[in-house]
């Protein structure tokens, strides 16, 4: 069975990514083409990144890095849920993905962001990143907006139109985490 991890992408205090990502969960679980799991950033914390080599070496020499790469290892697609913080992601969900390259190689990744601007320009520098480590971003994604889809710019209410893109994001990262399988044998 396909594995997709749900990433939460931010460990801020009062965080929104924490309900987005479990309202990507519950979108996810009824489906019966992949299994989807939370891997939230607050439980594997990474100090900045102290890696001596490069990862491309595939060289880890920290007991940190060596169980980030099992975790992130054992999954086919991922899902990132990114807030969008001066107009970039995240330093925390950047410097999770630097951490690793073999591990992120030939899967499928989507996106699903949040912020006064739907997050779309913290997507638009992951996708840059993505491609460095040889995952295959999809095109949809969903771009929550503070004004719209968050009732008082507080509880997430997405609008129906982010449902139905969220479903197109779930459908593409699994298709494509499929289609990229025989790349990872």
């Amino acid at each position: 069975m396909t594995r997709i991890a749900i990433v939460v992408g931010s460990v801020r205090p009062g965080r929104y990514s924490r309900a987005v990502a479990d309202w990507v969960l519950a979108a996810a679980k009824d489906r019966d083409d992949a299994e989807f799991e939370l891997v939230d950033l607050a439980d594997h914390p990474l100090p900045h990144l102290d890696e001596p080599v490069p990862a491309s070496a595939g060289s880890y020499a920290n007991a940190h890095t060596k169980a980030w790469a099992e975790v992130i290892g054992g999954f086919d697609g991922f899902v990132f849920v990114t807030p969008e913080y001066n107009h970039s992601t995240s330093g925390v969900l950047k410097n999770a993905i630097d951490y690793l390259f073999a591990e992120w190689n030939n899967k499928a990744a989507g996106f699903v962001s949040y912020g006064v601007s739907g997050g779309v320009r913290a997507v638009e520098h992951l996708r840059l990143v993505a491609a460095e480590v040889k995952l295959a971003t999809v095109r949809a994604q969903v771009g929550l907006l503070f004004h719209n889809d968050f009732e008082n710019f507080v509880t997430l209410t997405p609008q129906p139109h982010q449902v139905a893109a969220l479903t197109a994001t779930l459908d593409d990262v699994v298709a494509w985490s499929s289609a990229l399988a025989p790349l990872r044998a």
